[in-house]
């Protein structure tokens, strides 16, 4: 604990002119007492840290001292990557090692330098889950994580229904989508590749054996073609509608973006701008929800049942109006 401690210390001063007993003591988390006390056994072990004494004193490294102790670890080289997302990190349990990762990569960089990574923090920050909710962090996370980075099988069991079913899985890659954090696995038996929910696990079991990595797996591609996939698999109704120009510009704002897509690619408006087009839907409830956004600007074809229901509530908002004019 103690040696971790003085590497640390001796990191710190590498890669900053000086520091105070006090900002010594913050980063550290531990008392001025300790830190002076750390500072000679240092100064004793022929690291040659000086205390610079008075009100603007600290400690610093004599002599452009400079240890060796700044190579990476491959924990700490692979979160350094991740650096970029703390929330991320410390679900995964990979926060201390992205710190350690942090502070030796500063140590080693020119002293003009050292001063990037509070430039990059001032100017990017990740803040992945949506407004108004605060997903828990799914408990067997950090095991399925050390699974991931392993190349480790494992036996999962997951809630699927009313039940719980039990897979051996390879778990290939980890993705947070939206404050939901997915495993991307290859299922040892039939050895297709599925995703899963990380919070509808219920029990994570290492096994004793790693698996051979297929070299030829792209996570990303792999996820964007699952999620449109899913999203797909969402739109199980059509309508059919008439758009303006003005319709056609605000559609992607208020139906699946997906949807839009498709739409906008087949649309071929006539002469005064209009375009009819068929567009999936997940419902007709809730076409009736977003469509309603675009006002005059659509015109509902079929189902006959939407239509009718259109033609109802523009009838009670012209009425509504009217009874509004002579107030």
């Amino acid at each position: 604990m103690r040696a971790a401690r003085l590497i640390k210390m001796v990191l710190l001063l590498q890669s900053r002119p000086s520091m105070t007993a006090a900002e010594l003591a913050r980063e550290l988390e531990v008392s001025e007492r300790t830190v002076t006390r750390d500072a000679q056994a240092l100064s004793e072990a022929g690291v040659p840290v000086y205390a610079d004494r008075g009100r603007a004193g600290g400690y610093r490294l004599v002599g452009g001292y400079r240890t060796r102790l700044t190579g990476l670890a491959r924990s700490e080289a692979e979160a350094l990557f991740l650096s970029g997302v703390p929330g991320a990190l410390r679900e995964m349990g990979l926060e201390d090692a992205a710190s350690a990762a942090r502070l030796k990569v500063s140590a080693a960089l020119m002293p003009s330098l050292r001063d990037a990574s509070r430039t990059a923090a001032q100017r990017f920050h990740l803040d992945a889950p949506n407004w108004f909710r605060e997903p828990p962090t799914p408990a067997l996370l950090p095991a399925v994580a050390d699974a991931v980075w392993d190349d480790r099988e494992v036996t999962a069991r997951y809630r699927r229904g009313d039940g719980e079913v039990e897979r051996r899985l390879e778990p290939y890659g980890l993705v947070l989508k939206a404050g939901v954090w997915y495993l991307c696995a290859r299922v040892a038996e039939p050895g297709t590749f599925r995703t899963y929910r990380i919070d509808r696990f219920t029990s994570v079991e290492p096994g004793a054996e790693r698996f051979a990595r297929d070299e030829g797996f792209d996570l990303p591609g792999f996820w964007a073609e699952q999620a449109l996939r899913f999203t797909r698999s969402l739109l199980r109704a059509e309508v059919v509608v008439r758009l303006s120009a003005e319709g056609l510009r605000r559609l992607p704002y208020v139906v699946d973006p997906v949807a839009a897509r498709d739409v906008l690619e087949a649309a071929e408006p006539d002469a005064r701008g209009w375009a009819t087009v068929t567009l999936r839907v997940e419902s007709e409830e809730v076409a009736h929800t977003q469509l309603m956004a675009l006002g005059p600007e659509v015109e509902v074809v079929a189902p006959a049942a939407l239509r009718k229901r259109f033609a109802r509530d523009a009838g009670r908002q012209a009425a509504l109006y009217r009874a509004g004019a002579g107030r």
